[in-house]
């Protein structure tokens, strides 16, 4: 079946095989959370975005191959309620933003914009973008024989950039982030995966740039 990206709560995971990566998406939890297990091809290595909620589900997505590390987007609660207990049970690596790292109930490494996280053989490149939270970032797959792939945690979604309780200075910094740093560098093919809800293209997007920027939110 193709990859159409679309999940329910307590529904079937959607996979996506790439040629080096499989993405396999979740709903989890009351607010409907996207979490993404990655797993690379080549090594059976395993990175997590997002324990969002209902860990034992988690749990048993993750399965017998363990599980190298859980990124966070973001330190809004609803991006780590199973945190602690995936990390507990599996002895992966908790990272975040350094600027989200007090947010998260357990100690972790903290990112920076420009680090890489490995999948295995694969990489995830840190994007750091202000303005939902001081911390959020995005991680962004360079697939050697596709399109981009991009999780934007909440900065993104399509129709819109991230909740900034309508505060002007923190709309600036995440559409001005959004716009350069997605937007600016990436092509329109490059496929995003968001917090909560369905996944879309840059090229669906960028024509309302101006549109969101003028609306303020």
């Amino acid at each position: 079946m193709a990859y159409s990206g679309e999940v329910t709560p307590g529904g079937p995971p959607a996979v996506r095989e790439l040629d080096r990566l499989t993405i396999t998406k979740v709903s989890v939890g009351p607010m409907d959370n996207n979490a993404y297990l990655l797993r690379c091809a080549n090594t059976g290595e395993q990175v997590l975005i997002d324990a969002a909620n209902e860990a034992p589900r988690l749990l048993e997505l993750i399965g017998d191959a363990g599980l190298a590390a859980v990124v966070t987007t973001h330190q809004h609660m609803d991006h780590w309620v199973g945190l602690e207990e995936v990390v507990a049970k599996t002895g992966a690596r908790a990272l975040v933003h350094a600027d989200d790292a007090d947010g998260l109930p357990i100690e972790a490494q903290t990112l920076t914009d420009g680090d890489v996280v490995p999948v295995g053989d694969c990489a995830l490149e840190v994007i750091h973008l202000r303005g939902h939270t001081p911390g959020s970032v995005a991680l962004l797959y360079r697939d050697p024989g596709g399109v981009p792939h991009l999780f934007t945690g909440d900065s993104l979604f399509p129709g819109g950039v991230g909740n900034t309780d309508r505060d002007p200075q923190r709309f600036a910094a995440l559409i001005d982030d959004v716009e350069h740093k997605l937007f600016g560098r990436l092509p329109d093919e490059t496929w995003f995966y968001p917090g909560h809800g369905r996944d879309s293209t840059l090229g669906a997007e960028r024509p309302h740039l101006a549109e969101w920027r003028a609306r303020g939110w």
